[in-house]
């Protein structure tokens, strides 16, 4: 009986353990976007809210994160092409305000950046590999979730498709 009561214990605690390590609480496509509010690099508050009614690219990077730096430069032409369209891109850096200060403006970021102060991410991730970039359609649902690098194309597609 004491070692039936030790093998249930231990496969209930590895049970807890993998449903505590799943991905179940990461926002799937077709989920609502949850709504953050989060510090720009001017200390301003911004809310996703704000951004009710467009397309909105949310990408979570940092400024020492190769696939991030690789990203960017199509976020900015992407922000130039479409945000007179409809769309809208977000960083959420994962790095220090200063970090992400020097990195936005060495890589000349056009759109917001913004710091995540750990519940934001955590509302959509867990975040287990950066970039991680969600794509959120007009009324505020995750039409994609991408993780890792995509080409600008990937994203162009899913922008110009939600802007219909």
């Amino acid at each position: 009986m004491k070692m039936f009561s030790s093998v249930l214990a231990v496969l209930l605690a590895s049970a807890f353990i993998a449903i505590g390590c799943g991905t179940s609480f990461s926002q799937q496509e077709g989920e609502r976007a949850p709504i953050f509010t989060l510090q720009d690099l001017n200390g301003n508050a911004v809310s996703l809210s704000q951004y009710q009614g467009k397309v909105v690219i949310l990408d979570f990077f940092a400024d020492w994160c190769p696939p991030c730096r690789q990203e960017i430069p199509d976020f900015i032409a992407l922000e130039k092409d479409y945000g007179r369209k409809g769309l809208a891109v977000i960083g959420v850096a994962v790095v220090a305000k200063d970090d992400a200060r020097a990195f936005a403006k060495d890589m000349g970021i056009n759109y917001p950046v913004l710091i995540d102060d750990g519940k934001a991410s955590g509302m959509y991730g867990p975040i287990r590999s950066i970039p991680t970039t969600f794509i959120i359609d007009k009324n505020g649902r995750i039409a994609k979730k991408y993780i890792g690098y995509r080409p600008r194309s990937t994203f162009e597609a899913d922008v110009q498709e939600l802007l219909k």
